[in-house]
């Protein structure tokens, strides 16, 4: 695990330390960085695999170089499929000498999680990949014939100060997360998963490829026996979760809640390790899952470990958690996510969780009623009902009640726009406010995206599965979980994210993944092997976070001093006095909704005081002060 950045037409090498510093919690044990042609590569490793002096980067092979950010996890096995040799046992090494053979589509061998830069100096030729799911991140800034790329946002903000992307940060607003390629700066994408950009560093024009398409997998319907699904499946998990251990020159850990997603993982990885680390969170005032979890860990003889979290010291915590994420970022599970990766990283440098098995195997509640009913084609009669129902009924305050559940399916049912509906499932923000802004989002990209997902011959329990996995997994999830634990330079591995179950879940048949009111229900399944029985039924709970009470009492203050400040952002998107009735309570929502919609403002506003700050600090203060070098 690693961080990468690099330029083609800029010239910063007398600012290598500022980009190291950036990236430095990426990869603490080595900084390197190499300039070839107009272009330059600069490295930051965590070393995991191959720790001797072969594994540094940037890497060279005859006319091609690399930095790479990632695990190929399946690297030795495709290094004796072709045959390949080399004296450095760095999965880097094989990308090279993969690609020299294979060229690039080597990536449809790769069983890992990657963003890479390759340059091939004979055709004068950039690369810039993605994994399939997009677990490693990659930003990239145009500028004219120039480019620059890097593995975190802030490095790229306090180096080229690119204007603020307003009708994109009102789509955040909106959404609660910048949706795939759209980032908070004109100039700046993500690069999306399954992709890769290939760029002439000549002529510098560049091309993007998508090489790697989830929505095509949910077309090759599984034909095997349940008997033979599920001994497949359990194949899969144990072949997948094998390599996860046995890449890394490191001991490994896992994550381990009270569900049976990562008590899989954890199950199967203590047959492949002597003695596995497991880590669980409980949380002050939530439901305590460490007695269940604490279950499996003695049955797999794991050295278990109990994190507790107060949130005693959120209030002096909350800017730099957030800060992490160069861009705004609401999610409020990356506070425990932050906390209990600062804990592991005390103990192990890799750890396993159990992320994407919702996503792919039907873990939500939300998938049950989509089981019965396409909320996404219901007829008109049907939605006008469903809006006068819910308009007559009590406001919802009980996130986990069923009478919200029900509130929420009528809501969802009445509206007629399918970023309406699907945004009233997943998160249910700022949808039914919309005349509220004053810049309207810039929403075309998701609408597009969901529109022809929903026209795809899929059931509607898959089409909701495929939107959740290219929106909320991959714009939200995985940043998550990927910025909680590279801020404390901890690798997390995702065995339910491998190329072997990407490939194959989606395409199990619905009563696989719900099947009454069971959600993934083939999982459970394959967990009578090896949890406890306690474990199989229990409900999809996540970290039961106590947001009401934070945005109440423990943030109250440095939310309001965020939010009524004389030079707070917000109020150039959306209504001032409807933010600022939120706050009083003269909105009619529920608590829940109002502490979401408070905290991502509040997201929203510290984000861009720490960009100011930082550009004061550097002393840039023209966007349009950037010097190029053609070298």
């Amino acid at each position: 695990m690693c961080g990468i950045f690099g330029t083609l037409n800029i010239g910063i090498a007398d600012q290598a330390e500022e980009v190291f510093k950036g990236l430095f919690h990426r990869g603490p044990d080595e900084q390197g960085f190499v300039i070839k042609d107009n272009l330059e590569l600069y490295h930051t490793r965590l070393a995991i695999q191959d720790l001797s002096k072969s594994g540094q980067q940037p890497m060279f092979h005859q006319h091609l170089s690399i930095v790479f950010n990632g695990e190929i996890y399946n690297h030795l096995e495709l290094r004796e499929k072709y045959n390949l040799y080399s004296e450095s046992n760095s999965d880097t090494k094989t990308l090279l000498l993969l690609y020299e053979l294979l060229g690039i589509s080597m990536l449809e061998e790769l069983d890992g999680m990657f963003a890479f830069a390759l340059y091939d100096q004979r055709q004068h030729q950039l690369i810039l990949a993605r994994d399939r799911a997009g677990k490693k991140p990659l930003y990239v800034y145009n500028k004219g014939n120039a480019l620059a790329f890097s593995s975190e946002l802030n490095v790229l903000s306090q180096l080229f100060a690119p204007e603020v992307n307003y009708s994109s940060l009102a789509a955040y607003l909106y959404l609660g997360y910048h949706y795939r390629k759209a980032t908070p700066y004109q100039r700046v994408t993500e690069l999306q998963n399954g992709h890769y950009l290939k760029i002439d560093t000549q002529t510098t024009e560049q091309t993007i490829v998508k090489w790697f398409d989830i929505g095509a997998c949910y077309l090759n319907k599984n034909k095997l026996s349940y008997a033979d699904t599920l001994q497949e499946l359990d194949e899969r998990l144990q072949l997948v979760v094998k390599r996860r251990i046995e890449t890394s020159d490191r001991d490994v850990g896992s994550f381990l809640s009270g569900g049976i997603d990562s008590g899989l993982i954890t199950a199967i990885a203590a047959a492949h390790t002597r003695e596995l680390k497991t880590f669980t969170v409980r949380v002050e005032g939530a439901y305590d899952e460490s007695l269940l979890a604490e279950k499996v860990a003695k049955r797999y003889h794991t050295n278990h470990t109990v994190v507790d979290i107060s949130f005693s010291d959120l209030q002096y915590d909350i800017e730099k958690i957030l800060i992490n994420y160069g861009e705004p970022f609401c999610d409020n599970s990356a506070i425990p996510s932050y906390y209990v990766a600062k804990a592991a990283s005390e103990h192990i440098t890799v750890v396993l969780n159990g992320d994407g098995a919702d996503e792919l195997f039907g873990g939500y509640r939300r998938y049950v009623p989509f089981k019965q009913f396409d909320f996404f084609k219901s007829g008109f009669i049907t939605k006008v009902a469903a809006r006068g129902l819910a308009g007559l009924l009590p406001i919802a305050n009980e996130k986990k009640s069923n009478y919200n559940y029900i509130y929420r399916l009528l809501k969802l049912a009445g509206y007629s726009d399918i970023l309406q509906q699907y945004s009233s499932a997943s998160s249910d923000l700022l949808v039914g406010f919309e005349s509220q802004f004053l810049i309207q989002p810039d929403l075309k990209d998701i609408r597009i995206d969901l529109t022809e997902i929903n026209t795809m011959p899929l059931s509607s329990v898959n089409r909701l599965l495929l939107m959740d996995f290219q929106t909320i997994l991959f714009s939200g999830l995985l940043p998550k979980i990927d910025i909680a634990t590279m801020a404390h330079s901890l690798e997390a591995r995702s065995p339910f994210l491998a190329k072997e179950i990407l490939e194959f879940a989606p395409g199990l048949s619905d009563d696989l993944k719900v099947k009454g009111l069971s959600t993934k229900f083939i999982l459970r399944d394959l967990a009578k092997k090896y949890l406890p029985a306690e474990l199989i039924g229990q409900p999809k709970r996540g970290f039961e976070i106590p947001l009401k009470n934070w945005v109440n009492h423990n943030l109250k203050e440095i939310i309001a001093d965020y939010v009524f400040s004389a030079d707070a952002l917000y109020p150039m998107f959306i209504r001032k006095k409807f933010i600022a009735d939120l706050m009083n309570r003269r909105v009619s929502i529920s608590e829940e909704r109002r502490a979401k919609i408070i905290f991502n403002v509040f997201a929203l506003e510290v984000w861009y005081k720490n960009v100011n700050k930082i550009r004061a600090a550097s002393g840039i203060l023209n966007p349009e002060a950037v010097q190029y070098a053609q070298k």
